[in-house]
């Protein structure tokens, strides 16, 4: 198996896909990935490859990770499409890498713009899809329309049913698409109270006080601004309060998440007693501990999303969801925290009555859990993945017999 990724970075779509190549490897499966960009410029972050999480567990795990050593930069291509015009030896480094392999795995279309080369190694592709929004995508979403009409994609993998829904209505044949919703590691992601006390202690945030985390990166679909005002009116109305803002960009280096917090928060003697108890904690690889400190896990995002990554890893923690209804949220929500609608007021409201409820809710949460399981996650992409391979080796003629030796 040969995975394809445009590059590493922090992200749901990355973890996500290096979790479920982790578990196929553990399963017996051989893997390698083949990463376009070797370093990633994106919101007001540089990251070398190497320094990524995600890398590090896959070359801890024996997983061979290479790359065709581009620089990507997010101010330039602010969809994600990776540029074409591969040069000679780039598209050399690419035809070993196929040369190894049976199936594919691309992580999102971005890759299709590499594996639809003229000349590369055919080999059965399966694409996995992590957004609900294929018109946001740039070229992308026709590099996918090329490669399934070319018979390379032979199937895409949907981590939600909003997916399946968006891409079928952008074109995309439905017997292509297969749903395979997210999952995460039981045994990492659960109620701790010792790393609830840990995190909280870390930070100066009493035992008692209710916290709320949002965990993303600065992007336009996540709706920064939103929360912001939604947190502003949430400290005013709970003194002991505190907001974790984590994620790549949320620092106090990135000027455009600074700018929205002196939108949404002012200045004066009010900013300084409510600008105190929101904490910006950058890119975190202690997620499970995170959630575990806090009460509530908020999304505000306004399009894009699929399965968030971070209402079923929070929630499995034992931190209530509430989210906005877009991609499918709602249904991940649904009977285990609350929808709200786009507005900062209901927002507080709602992060204050699960708050309340958290108790009830936990008693949701226990129930559920085989429900968002990793190990039910990577058995539907084993199933998948062989019965493609079993598939083509069945229709597959026999190579022709060697000649006799003279």
């Amino acid at each position: 198996m040969l995975s394809v990724y445009e590059g590493f970075f922090s992200g749901g779509a990355r973890i996500v896909h290096s979790d479920v190549v982790l578990g196929l490897v553990e399963g017996g499966q051989h893997h390698t990935v083949l990463s376009i960009h070797g370093e990633v410029h994106r919101e007001a972050t540089r990251q070398a490859m190497e320094n990524d999480a995600c890398y590090q567990q896959l070359t801890a795990a024996g997983v061979g990770v290479s790359t065709l050593g581009r620089s990507f930069r997010g101010d330039r291509d602010p969809d994600g499409t990776v540029s074409d015009g591969f040069t000679g030896p780039e598209l050399a480094d690419a035809a070993r890498a196929l040369a190894d392999a049976d199936v594919v795995l691309s992580l999102k279309e971005q890759p299709l713009s590499l594996l639809n080369q003229a000349g590369l190694p055919r080999r059965p592709v399966v694409v996995c899809l992590h957004r609900s929004d294929p018109e946001h995508q740039g070229a992308a979403l026709d590099e996918l329309k090329t490669a399934i009409a070319d018979g390379k994609v032979v199937a895409a993998v949907c981590c939600a049913e909003s997916t399946r829904d968006a891409y079928q209505a952008a074109g995309i044949p439905p017997e292509v698409l297969h749903v395979i919703p997210n999952g995460v590691d039981l045994f990492r992601f659960r109620p701790d109270p010792a790393r609830r006390l840990a995190l909280r202690a870390s930070l100066g945030i009493p035992d008692t006080a209710p916290v709320v985390v949002f965990a993303a990166r600065y992007a336009t679909m996540k709706n920064i601004p939103l929360f912001l005002r939604a947190a502003h009116e949430w400290l005013r109305r709970e003194p002991a309060g505190h907001v974790l803002m984590c994620g790549t960009g949320m620092t106090v280096d990135q000027p455009a998440l600074s700018a929205d917090i002196d939108t949404a928060f002012g200045e004066g003697e009010e900013r300084e007693r409510l600008g105190g108890r929101l904490h910006l904690l950058g890119v975190r690889r202690d997620m499970e501990t995170v959630y575990a400190g806090s009460d509530v896990v908020a999304l505000t995002s306004s399009f894009g999303e699929a399965a968030p990554l971070c209402l079923i890893e929070g929630m499995m923690c034992g931190a209530v969801p509430v989210s906005t209804d877009v991609g499918d949220s709602a249904s991940i929500v649904d009977g285990h925290g609350i929808v709200t609608p786009p507005d900062p007021d209901a927002i507080a409201s709602a992060w204050t009555e699960a708050v309340i409820g958290r108790a009830e809710f936990a008693q949701a949460h226990a129930r559920s859990r085989e429900r968002f399981s990793r190990t039910r996650m990577i058995a539907s992409y084993a199933a998948l993945i062989d019965g493609l391979h079993a598939g083509r080796t069945s229709t597959t003629a026999a190579p022709p017999p060697l000649p006799e030796p003279l």
